[in-house]
């Protein structure tokens, strides 16, 4: 390969939240919490960033912005950053907008809040799919809105959504918004064509508002391509579809989304009530300019990388841990795994593999929303020998709990 995945770069000292704030995140806890392992022998297999260093076109695109050395108040007001971004998106999707629907936010969450906020009233209800990304639900509870969710089905470790309940649900006439996620965090489903069409006919007839977060639309299997849902939906108005530079590129911390709002009315409404601004960080511009004009085969090389550690992590389960479900998902970077016969008797499965494994992971409902007990998310974006080391650590815990 080219590009080397396999390099540990230290990543103490950077204030990472992976390093540091897994405490709170996790085990919402401060450094009162206590674990037989010091902090730097974990295995860190949680938070959805990478052990990647960024690609070099992006760490040069920054230091040549570095060099214009002023940092003032900065928004998009030429067609460069539309070009380079529209040409991504018919160049992997066989899809495009218009420049006037893109608009930006420091993150899709800070986005979710504010379009939760500005397309439902107090009396009305947001519907998620369970297991689910945990800020979908933070955003509706936070904004004083009803969460309504609709399980989705699990046979074999697949997972495929109940179109009669997720119908039934939408058809309240006090839901009035779709948070949607495409491809799903954290099974990894990608919708087929054929379900994406399902859903769009249940949002057409309910006349519904949906925001389809595809922040790992990048993030799949080698050989598979991405639908994006505007492209079941192409003339629907009440749509709004989430991007971002930062988990395919690895620069969540420089906070940069693209949020492409088709509603005219939501654009006025959302860029006059955005809390935040649409201004955005020179230096998260030049990154995301760089990421898409730039770094498409550094992607390549890296799905290659992510579908071996995918299939290093199943057949370690299926030669040490039987009993464990999981399959390699067709999208991200993060394994979902079935452990409710593995370790039935185990609650809470992060603070069980946190002491008796020294590794950091995420899981069951408190994290994940529902319908996630006895799962659990292991990041696996990282070199194969830190995943080999977490998984015979996890193993091994397993095994001396069962003895």
């Amino acid at each position: 390969m080219k590009y080397d995945f396999d390099e540990i770069i230290d990543r103490r000292g950077t204030n990472a939240l992976n390093t540091d704030g897994f405490r709170g995140y996790i085990f919402h806890a401060g450094p009162e919490k206590k674990f037989p392992y010091a902090d730097d022998e974990f295995v860190r297999m949680w938070i959805a960033d990478m052990e990647f260093s960024a690609p070099s076109a992006i760490l040069d695109a920054i230091k040549a912005r570095v060099d214009r050395r002023i940092f003032g108040y900065t928004s998009i007001f030429t067609d460069d950053y539309y070009q380079v971004f529209s040409k991504w998106c018919r160049d992997r999707y066989d899809w495009d907008f218009p420049r006037e629907q893109l608009c930006t936010s420091p993150g899709i969450v800070p986005a979710l809040y504010e379009i939760v906020a500005d397309v439902t009233g107090p009396d009305d209800k947001v519907l998620i799919t369970t297991p689910s990304y945990g800020s979908f639900k933070h955003v509706t509870l936070d904004n004083k809105r009803t969460l309504v969710t609709t399980e989705l089905k699990c046979t074999d470790g697949v997972f495929s959504l109940d179109f009669d309940d997720f119908a039934a649900k939408a058809a309240d006439p006090a839901v009035r918004l779709i948070i949607w996620c495409n491809p799903h965090n954290p099974t990894g489903h990608m919708w087929t064509e054929e379900e994406l069409k399902k859903v769009a006919d249940i949002v057409r007839k309910n006349n519904l508002w949906i925001v389809s977060d595809e922040i790992h639309c990048d993030l799949i299997r080698s050989g598979r391509k991405h639908i994006p849902l505007a492209k079941a939906m192409p003339d629907y108005d009440r749509l709004v579809t989430c991007t971002a530079p930062s988990k395919t590129f690895n620069i969540a911390g420089l906070q940069f989304s693209n949020i492409i709002i088709r509603s005219e009315e939501l654009r006025c409404t959302y860029r006059k009530n955005d809390r935040i601004g649409q201004e955005v960080n020179p230096l998260s511009l030049a990154a995301a300019q760089a990421a898409y004009g730039s770094c498409g085969d550094w992607l390549e090389e890296l799905k290659l990388y992510l579908d071996d550690n995918f299939a290093f992590v199943v057949d370690f389960l299926r030669e040490n841990i039987p009993s464990a479900v999981c399959r390699i998902p067709e999208s991200t970077y993060l394994a979902w795994v079935d452990f409710r016969a593995t370790l039935p008797d185990v609650k809470d499965l992060s603070d069980f593999f946190a002491n008796n494994a020294g590794v950091l992971l995420e899981g069951g409902n408190d994290l994940f929303v529902g319908n996630a007990e006895g799962f659990v998310r292991l990041n696996l974006a990282m070199p194969r020998s830190i995943i080999k080391t977490g998984m015979e650590r996890i193993a091994e815990a397993v095994k001396k709990h069962n003895a």
